[in-house]
């Protein structure tokens, strides 16, 4: 999809774009708020934007968007090192060259390409049958309270659920090692549900029933392995 609040500008990118074989334009737009509100009922993977829009600027459409691959396209420079914080797949000043753009359409086939191939979810026992567990769902994972042969995993929507007679060896060994640790002999935690941590305790983002964050141990025999991993 492209985006620019200039119709001189959209309709130059739309015509580099077409001259791209591999690219093909889903909708063109020269207002944010309108992409933003007809966004649920298109599919697309790329978004390539300007950033000084009227309303709201690409910036922060950016980071309205969920999973979507994000390309910003400005006459400036000085917003490059805010597109790379959240993790633009690139930035282009203009005037845009179609030799600079096919570059770019590139870096985003290798990303989509690369996130294809990663595995996202594991199939798990649950006490209401088999359920698929994705991975960026997870908060942390403890052992239950009703039989410890089961595990308790707190989910972002704050739902639980309960699988079934699964030791903590074998979910270390299917979560992404880099994005999960334990924390003691009986809980794991996702590093991005971190908000504080200190020697003995981590101190969660999510809030419990008596509007308190959760807060977890942190115990000695797993310290230095929780401390390799915030600092990936």
């Amino acid at each position: 999809m492209l985006l620019d609040d200039e119709l001189p500008g959209l309709t130059y990118l739309k015509m580099l774009c077409e001259q791209i074989p591999e690219v093909e334009i889903v909708k063109t737009f020269n207002n944010p708020e309108k992409l933003l509100a007809e966004i649920p009922n298109l599919d697309f993977d790329l978004l390539i934007t300007d950033i000084e829009m009227p309303g709201i600027d690409g910036l922060h459409l950016a980071s309205l968007l969920q999973d979507k691959m994000v390309v910003f396209c400005t006459a400036y420079k000085d917003y490059a090192a805010d597109a790379f914080t959240i993790d633009a797949v690139d930035y282009i000043t203009k005037p845009v060259k179609l030799e600079r753009l096919q570059k770019t359409i590139l870096k985003a086939f290798e990303r989509y390409n690369s996130a294809t191939n990663v595995k996202r979810f594991i199939q798990l026992n649950t006490d209401k049958g088999k359920s698929l567990l994705y991975f960026n769902q997870i908060l942390y994972i403890k052992t239950a309270l009703v039989d410890s042969r089961d595990k308790t995993v707190l989910l972002t929507d704050g739902s639980l659920l309960n699988l079934k007679n699964i030791n903590f060896d074998t979910l270390l060994k299917e979560l992404p090692e880099a994005h999960f640790c334990r924390v003691n002999k009986k809980e794991i935690v996702a590093v991005k549900a971190i908000k504080f941590f200190n020697h003995n305790e981590i101190v969660l983002h999510y809030v419990d029933g008596n509007e308190k964050n959760s807060t977890l141990l942190l115990s000695e025999t797993y310290r230095a392995d929780f401390l390799r991993k915030i600092k990936i």
